[in-house]
């Protein structure tokens, strides 16, 4: 939730101080470890804000990429008009096939309602991305043809590369994980500060969730804006850290690693026609196929019609085999309530050979299947995108009233100013009580090992607070007057 949440019990002096206890009833101090939390939720704020702003306004480009599309290719991607019954799949990749003559044909997507069928080709120079041939279904007329990267049109895939690595490749995906990484500490501990504040009296509880403006102006009102809308998005913005770690460069093969430990990634469809586990994964969030030899394009009708007499109904894609396997057919449709599941498809004999069913993934696997199409906008259509940009919007303006808190709490007096506000004060580990610390190391070292670009950039901060401190201390000891330490 929130980025630079900071207390009033280290309000400046320019500032007024916090209300005087009630008589005979004393005042609340911080604990330790809400001072090492708060002194932590400053400076992660400050230090991540900026991460996290670049991953909030990439992610708001992402968010309309459907409709960036259809405005772009949208006459490629849909007919012009929905005929009673399409042409057979044998002759719309021949079409296609007459238009691209080179390349391997690696999977067909027929066309359903307006939808165009999408015909796409691997060529080697092209590494990753593809060539696609988008073929009116009723017609059998090619409508054009993009570069693709499993199944993303150019546009989609420029703010995907945005979004992820800045067009950076591997040396860009490590700022998208450093703000995933800390974007759930900043959210957690943002709430535990805010519910500290909060927890005196019923009157105030409910300020948790509304705005407290009967504060007046300055830091107080934006500090309830900032705080309150953190809480009305930490469910949102944990669930993107979370699935954005799972394809991350580090934490993300971190995962992957658990998931081969519990045996709980993506069953993979096999495609050998004597019933042995195919090799390779399939773990990729767009899908994908390797590429085959040339393909008999009578062969896709045949195929297609076994795999819906197997029960998959909805958008398919077939990917056809190398000679001597089994062609795979598996549902595309990425829209609650989803369908994932897939058949192989011996085409000599027109047999299932395999089926990997949805029903049957494992619950993590089923949860992360999930979270990636809810991540990217797809799971529930336009509202998962309205979700989506509305949490890039909110995260971006508790950023902004974060910076002004601290610019709000600058002492402004005439001996005494300052740019911005001074940071709550340190010597909360050192007040931790020793139970604390024992529990407490352990758990975020294996968070730190588990999520590196948390442990390392927390780590560096441990050093240099603990460094500034004891040289602060030093300066101080030095400056005090004899006569007044004596006394």
């Amino acid at each position: 939730m929130s980025l630079t949440e900071l207390s009033g019990e280290s309000a400046p002096e320019s500032l007024p101080g916090p209300a005087p206890a009630a008589p005979g009833r004393p005042a609340r101090r911080a604990s330790p470890l809400a001072a090492l939390l708060l002194r932590l939720h400053f400076y992660t704020g400050v230090l991540i804000a900026p991460f996290l702003v670049v991953a909030a306004l990439t992610g708001l480009a992402y968010t309309v990429t459907p409709q960036l599309d259809q405005l772009l290719y949208g006459d490629q991607l849909t007919v012009a008009s929905v005929g009673d019954q399409p042409r057979p799949l044998a002759e719309q990749v021949t079409a296609a096939r007459d238009a691209h003559p080179s390349g391997d044909l690696v999977s067909v997507a027929p066309g359903t309602g307006d939808q165009t069928t999408r015909v796409v080709f691997a060529l080697e120079e092209l590494g990753e991305k593809q060539h696609t041939v988008y073929v009116d279904p009723y017609t059998g007329a090619v409508q054009g043809q993009l570069t693709t990267w499993f199944g993303s049109t150019p546009a989609t895939t420029w703010l995907d590369d945005l979004h992820r690595n800045l067009h950076l490749g591997e040396v860009g995906r490590h700022y998208s994980e450093i703000a995933a990484s800390w974007l759930w500490v900043l959210a957690l501990g943002g709430v535990i500060l805010w519910w500290r504040r909060r927890q005196n009296g019923r009157a105030r509880a409910k300020h948790l969730l509304v705005p407290d403006l009967s504060t007046g102006r300055g830091v107080r009102r934006t500090r309830g804006w900032h705080a309150t809308t953190g809480v009305w998005l930490t469910i949102g913005l944990l669930f993107l850290a979370a699935t954005g770690l799972t394809w991350s460069r580090f934490a993300g093969a971190n995962f992957g690693a658990g998931l081969d430990a519990l045996d709980a990634r993506r069953p993979v469809l096999s495609t050998t026609l004597d019933g042995a586990p195919s090799s390779g994964g399939g773990e990729h969030q767009h899908g994908g196929a390797p590429p085959s030899a040339a393909a008999d394009p009578a062969t896709f009708d045949r195929v297609l019609a076994v795999a819906r007499d197997a029960g998959l109904a909805g958008p398919v894609e077939i990917s056809p085999g190398a000679p001597g396997t089994a062609w795979a057919v598996a549902q595309t449709d990425n829209v609650w309530p989803v369908r994932f599941d897939q058949v192989a498809v011996d085409p000599d004999t027109n047999a299932v050979t395999s089926r990997n069913d949805y029903a049957d993934w494992s619950l993590l696997a089923k949860l992360s299947a999930l979270g990636v199409q809810a991540h990217m906008g797809l799971l529930f259509g336009v509202v998962n995108q309205i979700l989506l940009a509305a949490l890039a919007v909110g995260l971006l303006c508790v950023i902004v009233w974060g910076y002004r808190m601290w610019w709000q709490r600058r002492p402004t007096r005439d001996d005494r100013r300052a740019l911005v506000g001074t940071p709550p004060a340190r010597g909360g580990l050192r007040g931790l009580p020793w139970w604390a610390l024992l529990l407490g190391v352990p758990v975020v070292a294996a968070v730190g090992w588990a999520l590196p670009w948390f442990g390392v950039p927390l780590l560096g901060f441990l050093i240099v607070d603990i460094v500034v401190g004891a040289l602060a201390r030093r300066r101080g000891s030095r400056r005090r007057d004899p006569a007044a330490v004596a006394g």
